[in-house]
C-alpha cells in the first residue's frame, strides 16, 4: 500500500503492481474463487491508487505544470472509466461469461492510462517540482491511500475538496464491510 519515495516513485510502485495483478489474471488456468480474490486485490489496489492521485497529484498537475487543468481532467476522465469498470465486475460471479471480457477492457484501459501518466505526465510535474515538493506529495499520496476506499464509489467526487472530506469515511466504511466479509485478505 505505501512503498516510500517522492510521488512519482510511489505511484510508479503502484503501477508494478497492477501490473503483476494483471499478470497473474492472464495466466490463471482456471477461476472460482481465485480469479474473484484477485479481481478484489486488484480493486483494492487501483480504488486507494485512484483516490490518492485526484487527493494530491492532480491538483499539483493544475498548480504547477502548464495545461494542467487539461491533463487532470483527461487523467480523471480516465479514473471514471476504471472505476465504472471495477463497478460492474465487483458484481460478478468469477464464472460469468462477460468477466473475462470486461476484465481485458479494464486492463487495457489501466495500462494505457499507466503509460501515459509515466511517459507524460510524470516527467512534467518532475520537471515543474522541486525535489522536496515530491517527496511532500509521496507522504500525502501514502496517507490517503491508508484512509482510502477498497470499493468502487463512481457517483463519489473526484475533485477537491469534497472527495478529501468524503473519502476517509466511505474508506472506513468499506474497510469494516472488508474485515466482515473477508475480502482482501488473499
Amino acid at each position: 500500500m505505501g512503498h516510500g519515495g517522492n510521488v512519482l516513485q510511489e505511484l510508479m510502485t503502484d503501477h508494478r503492481e497492477v501490473e503483476e495483478f494483471f499478470g497473474r489474471i492472464q495466466t490463471m488456468t482456471g477461476g472460482g474463487q481465485e480469479l474473484r480474490d484477485l479481481v478484489d486485490e486488484v480493486t483494492i489496489e487501483l480504488v486507494r491508487h485512484s483516490v490518492a492521485e485526484e487527493e494530491y497529484l492532480y491538483p499539483a498537475v493544475r498548480e504547477h505544470v502548464e495545461g494542467g487543468d487539461a491533463l487532470a481532467d483527461k487523467e480523471i476522465a480516465d479514473h471514471s472509466r476504471v472505476e465504472k469498470l471495477l463497478k460492474q465486475l465487483e458484481g460478478m460471479k468469477p464464472d460469468d461469461r462477460q468477466m473475462m471480457p470486461l476484465l481485458q477492457q479494464l486492463m487495457d484501459e489501466v495500462t494505457a492510462h499507466v503509460q501515459d501518466e509515466e511517459d507524460n505526465l510524470f516527467p512534467m510535474l518532475r520537471q515543474a517540482c522541486s525535489a522536496e515538493a515530491l517527496d511532500d506529495l509521496g507522504d500525502k499520496v501514502r496517507r490517503a491511500k491508508a484512509m482510502a476506499p477498497t470499493r468502487p464509489h463512481p457517483a463519489a467526487p473526484s475533485t477537491p475538496p469534497m472527495n478529501k472530506l468524503l473519502a476517509p469515511g466511505a474508506g472506513l466504511v468499506d474497510r469494516a464491510r472488508d474485515f466482515v466479509t473477508g475480502r482482501g485478505r488473499s
